[in-house]
C-alpha cells in the first residue's frame, strides 16, 4: 500500500514539475516574442493637419512587438493619398484615426466657402462634415434644377455657437475613418446643435454660379445629402481597402 502511495506521489510530483517546466518555457517564449520588432509607418518630419500624405513624407520605424497597437500601419502604401486629421509628430507611429480618406480641406483649384443663410431654402439636419451633397436651385421664376452635375464636399457644418455639429460621444468623422457605417448613421440621430452655417469646398466657378443664381433672392439653394455619403464604398477600413 505504501509503495503504491509513494508511486502516486512521485508521479504527481513529476507531473507538476513537467507543468512548471512547460509554463516557464511558454513564459520565456512570450518574452522573446515581445522583444521582437515590427516595422511601423511614421512621418519623416512633422505633418500639419489637413495635409495630403505622399510616399516621400513617410518612413519605417522598428517597434517592439509588444508595443504594437491596433490601428498602426505596417505598410506605407495604405497611407498614400490620405489626409492628416490631426498634426502628425516626427517619428511617431501613425494611428488610423489620425488620417482620413475624406478630404475636408479644399483640393487644388478650390476654396472653402461659407454659404450665406439667405441663399439657402432647405438643408437636411443630418448633414455632417465630409459628406457629399447635391445642390439644386429653386425659385419663383423658371423651373427648379440641379446646379452642378458633380457632388460637392462639405467642409464643415456649424451651430449658432460656432461649434461643429456632431455627436460628441461618437463623432461622425471617427466612425467614417473606422469604416463603421452603423455608427455614422447613429451619430446623425444625436447632435450637439442645429445647423446654422454650412461650408462647402468649391471651385471659383462653382461659387460664382451659386452667387449669380441666389444674389437676386429670386432663387435659393436646396442642399441634399448624396447617397454616397453613407454607402459602404464611402467608408475606409484599414486592412480592407
Amino acid at each position: 500500500m505504501n509503495k503504491k502511495r509513494n508511486l502516486l506521489i512521485s508521479f504527481s510530483a513529476a507531473l507538476l514539475a513537467a507543468f512548471l517546466v512547460y509554463g516557464v518555457y511558454k513564459l520565456q517564449l512570450r518574452q522573446v516574442e515581445l522583444q521582437q520588432t515590427v516595422n511601423v509607418v511614421v512621418p519623416k518630419d512633422f505633418i500639419p493637419a489637413g495635409t495630403m500624405i505622399e510616399a516621400g513624407m513617410l518612413a519605417m520605424k522598428p517597434v517592439l512587438a509588444g508595443s504594437l497597437e491596433e490601428g498602426m500601419f505596417t505598410d506605407s502604401a495604405q497611407l498614400v493619398g490620405l489626409e492628416s486629421v490631426v498634426p502628425l509628430g516626427t517619428n511617431e507611429p501613425i494611428l488610423s484615426w489620425k488620417v482620413d480618406k475624406y478630404h475636408l480641406l479644399p483640393s487644388a483649384g478650390q476654396a472653402t466657402f461659407q454659404i450665406p443663410k439667405e441663399y439657402i431654402l432647405s438643408l437636411p439636419g443630418g448633414i455632417r462634415a465630409g459628406d457629399k451633397v447635391k445642390l439644386y436651385v429653386s425659385g419663383n421664376e423658371g423651373e427648379a434644377g440641379r446646379l452642378f452635375d458633380e457632388d460637392i464636399t462639405v467642409a464643415s457644418v456649424k451651430s449658432s455657437a460656432n461649434v461643429e455639429v456632431d455627436n460628441p460621444k461618437s463623432p461622425n468623422l471617427y466612425s467614417r475613418v473606422n469604416g463603421d457605417t452603423e455608427k455614422m448613421y447613429a451619430s446623425r440621430r444625436e447632435a450637439n446643435g442645429a445647423i446654422d452655417q454650412i461650408n462647402l469646398n468649391l471651385s471659383e466657378e462653382q461659387w460664382l454660379a451659386i452667387d449669380r443664381a441666389c444674389r437676386t433672392k429670386k432663387a435659393k439653394l436646396v442642399i441634399a445629402v448624396s447617397a454616397s455619403s453613407l454607402s459602404e464604398e464611402s467608408v475606409f477600413v484599414i486592412g480592407r481597402r
